[in-house]
């Protein structure tokens, strides 16, 4: 049993068994280890914070440039502009010959008649 004298007067004002004591260390040591875990997951998660608003913030200005071009275009997307440009350009070409051709059918069926 432990005895303590807080006052100096050399009669012990308050007496604590070991065990009791061994208890408040242990609780108070739990306590300490809680507050510590839960100061370093509240760190993690800021850190966690941090990153996914510096992702959004580059995913935002990614997906506003890259459709306009701001920020390069893939070679496979040049090639495909390239091949849209010809096909347009030879659409353009065969609706001229069809034109000609109805042109022509209908010549064809003012002889005829």
């Amino acid at each position: 049993m432990a005895e303590i004298d807080l006052d100096g007067d050399g009669k012990s004002d308050v007496k604590i068994d070991i065990k009791t004591l061994i208890g408040i260390g242990m609780a108070l040591f739990s306590i300490a280890g809680v507050y510590f875990t839960l100061l370093s997951q509240i760190q993690a998660i800021s850190v966690s914070v941090l990153r996914m608003e510096s992702e959004l913030k580059m995913n935002s200005e990614f997906r506003i440039k890259w459709p306009r071009g701001e920020m390069g275009a893939l070679p496979e997307d040049a090639e495909q502009n390239l091949r849209l440009i010809y096909l347009e350009k030879n659409t353009d070409k065969y609706f001229n010959e069809i034109d000609q051709l109805k042109l022509k059918v209908k010549e064809l069926e003012e002889c005829v008649k």
